[in-house]
């Protein structure tokens, strides 16, 4: 199988400190959020946690651009601005985007944002410029609860592989097939059995 970069996300490990987003904005002189973001998930509205008191229950959730295998804001994107590498890394060529904001009606993740100062997209890239001199991207190097795994999913070996075929069994959007290299490993409150 071919390389095919992704993130596996404990979300019984996540504690909703934000240190990914912090560490997103350091590495990228962004705006917070414009990378990843860290949703709380539990009740009927956002940020609120479901049950009542004492029986509460809520977790949190780091969203980061989902890198597609089939992404809906690549083929939104009528300048061809957005991208994937061979490695399954998907880009946006800031040159080239027209600032339409085209892909952020696509992305059923809500994983981009418009950038009213340059113009144009931002999302997560993985730290591109990183994993391309063999480091993992910062979220994952800053996750003081190493709640975050980078690697190959499509190397079987690799323990990034081994955890997202043993652990991952929850999904966001599955219905949609496009095919997310960010995978996540439950909360207990939602594992099976």
């Amino acid at each position: 199988m071919a390389k095919r970069y992704g993130l596996v996300i404990d979300l019984e490990r996540c504690t909703g400190c934000n240190a990914c987003t912090v560490a997103c904005k350091v590495e990228h002189g962004i705006e917070f959020g414009s990378g990843i973001r860290v949703d709380t998930v539990g009740g009927p509205h956002r940020d609120s946690p479901a049950g009542i008191y004492p029986n509460l229950s809520m977790y949190f959730l780091p969203v980061p651009c989902m890198q597609c295998e089939e992404p809906p804001c690549r083929d939104a994107c009528p300048s061809g601005a957005i991208y994937q590498r061979p490695d399954g890394v998907v880009l946006v060529d800031e040159v080239k985007c027209t600032g339409c904001q085209d892909c952020l009606d696509a992305c059923p993740y809500d994983a981009l944002i418009y950038d009213s100062q340059r113009e144009v997209v931002r999302k997560c890239n993985l730290c591109v410029d990183r994993i391309d001199q063999g480091y993992e991207p910062f979220c994952v190097v800053c996750c003081g609860y190493e709640a975050m795994f980078f690697g190959d999913l499509g190397d079987p070996e690799s323990a990034v592989a081994q955890l997202a075929a043993r652990r991952s069994d929850f999904a966001l959007k599955p219905e949609l097939a496009a095919g997310p290299a960010v995978q996540y490993c439950p909360p207990m409150s939602r594992r099976p059995g």
